[in-house]
């Protein structure tokens, strides 16, 4: 634990820096053009109407798509600038709002007291109608500091830093530390925020400059405090590096940065730390992009956004080469490498010599009470049955060619994220689930997975894939190589067991597999 607590320590700076400078840049922008459009459509109807219903269909998409669906809009970018311009306008609405209804809510007496007294329009609106208003406009402003606050912890899936790092991984490795200090810190951030604007609001309201400033100085120390290690290195030198017999191949990748790439559940994180280690390991400079989807992570890739991440042959094919039958394994990834190298420039370095892949898994118990052996024998009872899944089984192509090849249409899909599916299938709450081949809970929790006879399960070889500019780095494909072919199915289903059930941390599992391949990739 007190291990566990240290590395959950030593995140805090870098995440909590990024979760404020994207919260407050994009509430910043957010209120730059919310407020004078807001003041603009106040005295039009028809306009407020108008933009308040555009703006409400924003704020209806959920955050977590409209994170991903900035991806794309971008033309593949993942990082800040999607989840800058989602939450930009997620904060857009309650401003707004509360503009319109503010301005348009000053008694009109006042309205006509001001003009009584000769004041213009635009001195009306600043010295009588802004004044009143205030309060609700500021209401707004802090309703969008807790929604984006908030929303933020989600920009984790499409690779900008956050502390939604924490809570997402910490689901996926059941590290309930990280959950929690992904939520306290959030909570908090929040709550102080909003503390700060509702000062300003009194400050204003009752002309207190002092009090103004005063908040003005608390929120220029949060700012500096939380951001500054965006600008400060305060990461050890040369961590994990290697002994003497290392520096001549470190000096190679010494003025290199290199972005690693990884999905969102425990062996990507295991083998996004074993990256990490070997390319700082040979001098390289190295920064995590955990957490992306996969489509995601394959985009990030194909346009240069990450360098370096660690896919399944079954996903290439299937979901990125569009391809509907799976072909044997040698095969298959002959003609993924080619047509990867060929169509977009990546090169697929060589399979780390373990295959994850899907595998629909029962309880050991429930299995041989009902006399399932193989998938085939589901159809009979697929009305009473129900399989779970993660979030994205359901919609892949492996799982309609299984149900439509083994007659299982009429079997319920639950989908759950996958911390908790294995669980879910031990304890009886579904009745089988779509587990993953290398995850050491099938055997510790006795679970027994369902033969394929028909085949329809293509083979998920781990691979390492380059981007175009990683593949051109000679002494970058140097130190990944001495990882191809070391990692066999046993010492991949040990390190996450390490992480899924003794609690270890991703990077002590790679650690523990790093030993195993030992320093020049030669399996020990």
């Amino acid at each position: 634990m007190n291990a566990n607590l240290a590395e959950r320590w030593a995140e805090l700076p870098d995440l909590l820096a990024g979760h404020v400078l994207l919260s407050l840049s994009a509430i910043l922008v957010g209120l730059t053009l919310s407020l004078p459009l807001g003041i603009y459509a106040a005295s039009r109807p028809r306009l407020a109407g108008l933009v308040l219903n555009l703006a409400s269909i924003v704020q209806t998409i959920p955050g977590l798509a409209l994170l991903a669906l900035m991806v794309p809009l971008l033309g593949g970018t993942i990082g800040y600038a999607p989840a800058f311009l989602a939450l930009m306008l997620y904060s857009i609405l309650p401003i707004l709002r509360n503009t319109i209804v503010g301005l348009q809510g000053v008694d009109p007496v006042v309205r006509d007291a001001a003009r009584g007294i000769g004041m213009t329009a635009r001195e009306q609106l600043w010295r009588v109608e802004l004044p009143l208003a205030l309060p609700v406009i500021v209401a707004g402003l802090r309703t969008a500091v807790v929604w984006v606050v908030g929303a933020a912890t989600l920009a984790t899936p499409v690779g900008a830093s956050s502390l939604g790092n924490y809570i997402f991984a910490g689901l996926q490795t059941r590290n309930w530390l990280s959950v929690l200090f992904g939520c306290l810190f959030a909570a908090g951030l929040a709550i102080i925020l909003d503390q700060m604007i509702r000062l300003l609001e009194v400050a204003a309201r009752e002309r207190r400059s002092r009090l103004a400033g005063l908040v003005g100085l608390a929120l220029a120390v949060l700012l500096t405090v939380t951001i500054a290690p965006r600008f400060v290195d305060f990461g050890p030198a040369g961590r994990n590096a290697r002994e003497a017999g290392e520096v001549a191949r470190m000096a190679r990748l010494s003025d290199t940065t290199i972005r690693v790439g990884a999905k969102a559940f425990t062996e990507q994180y295991i083998l996004g730390a074993l990256l990490e280690d070997r390319l700082a390991g040979a001098g390289g400079r190295v920064e995590r992009r955990d957490n992306l989807g996969s489509s995601i992570a394959f985009d990030a890739l194909r346009s240069g956004e990450i360098d370096v991440y660690v896919d399944y042959s079954g996903t290439i094919w299937a979901t990125v080469m569009n391809r509907p039958e799976p072909v044997n394994r040698h095969a298959m990834l002959a003609e993924m490498t080619g047509w990867l190298w060929a169509e977009h420039g990546i090169l697929a370095l060589g399979s780390l010599g373990f295959e994850n892949a899907y595998g629909f898994a029962m309880a050991r118990e429930s299995a041989e009470a009902l006399g399932v052996a193989s998938l085939a024998d589901l159809a009979p009872l697929a009305a009473e049955l129900t399989v779970g899944g993660d979030a994205e089984v359901f919609s892949r192509p492996e799982w309609v060619m299984t149900r439509d090849s083994y007659g299982l249409s009429a079997m319920q899909t639950r989908a759950m994220d996958a911390t908790f599916m294995y669980g879910a299938v031990r304890d009886g709450q579904v009745d089988l689930i779509s587990a993953y081949t290398t995850d050491g809970r099938i055997a510790a929790f006795d679970l027994v997975v369902l033969d394929d006879p028909l085949a329809v399960l293509p083979p998920y070889d781990a691979v390492v894939l380059l981007s175009p500019g990683a593949a051109a780095n000679p002494a970058l494909v140097d130190v990944l190589a001495s990882l191809i072919g070391t990692i066999d199915d046993d010492a991949m289903r040990e390190a996450n067991r390490r992480v899924d059930l003794d609690r270890q941390t991703p990077a002590q599992a790679a650690a523990w597999l790093a030993g195993r391949i030992g320093p020049e990739g030669a399996a020990q």
